[in-house]
């Protein structure tokens, strides 16, 4: 390993804390959630207060738990429950999808977004 390596090895680790602040820091935490039905027109509820909705989709009831700052879906009439598995949404951007009941979940807030996609 020659000096310049190690070099680069110590300025990209070096750059790792700032790169962490930059896309996970608490300037980027959601102060609402979008809740969308099909075409119905978007449900927004402020991710301050602690709640329980039941939204009625295209297969049934989903049940969405807003707490302390985060949603997320708790029960959902679909089959393989990839929208409970997908966890808890706090940051502005996140997105959650029950595709099969049509009902959406994104965090909006005052920050930019991290990411426009992700893929799993």
């Amino acid at each position: 390993m020659t000096r310049v390596d190690l070099l680069i090895m110590i300025i990209a680790v070096a750059a790792l804390p700032l790169l962490y602040l930059q896309l996970w820091g608490p300037n980027y935490r959601g102060t609402e959630v979008n809740i969308i039905v099909a075409d119905q027109k978007p449900q927004r509820h402020s991710l301050l207060r602690d709640q329980t909705l039941a939204i009625k989709g295209k297969l049934g009831d989903s049940i969405i738990t807003i707490n302390n700052g985060k949603a997320a879906f708790i029960e959902s009439p679909c089959r393989n429950k990839q929208c409970i598995h997908s966890g808890w949404h706090s940051r502005n951007g996140d997105t959650t999808a029950c595709l099969p009941n049509r009902i959406t979940l994104s965090v909006v807030g005052d920050g930019i977004a991290r990411f426009d996609s992700v893929t799993f």
